[in-house]
């Protein structure tokens, strides 16, 4: 399994509407074919920071989810509200036991 850990840190007053694109792109997400899991967290301390984690069953679901429409649509509608770039890094699954 594959996973990405994206970093957004986004403007105070886009908050709101940065989790409403994220609940949208996340259940289109859970959707896919290659998608093992997709959640998005928020900071409690600091509410203008998120963390999405991306599950994908093998190598292949990154490429896929960035052809989705829902994703596309979904990276036009936050791009204005970072207030610096996204950042994120890949991981890969090391629980032996599933």
């Amino acid at each position: 399994m594959l996973i990405n850990l994206v970093y957004a840190r986004v403007k105070d007053e886009e908050v709101d509407a940065f989790k409403a694109a994220c609940r949208e792109n996340a259940a289109a997400s859970r959707r896919e074919p290659l998608v093992a899991g997709f959640d998005v967290l928020q900071e409690a301390v600091e509410p203008t920071r998120f963390v999405l984690i991306e599950a994908f069953r093998d190598e292949n679901g990154p490429k896929a989810h960035k052809e989705t429409a829902h994703y596309k649509k979904w990276r036009e509608t936050v791009a204005p509200m970072m207030r610096e770039e996204r950042r994120s890094t890949q991981c890969v699954d090391v629980d032996f036991s599933r």
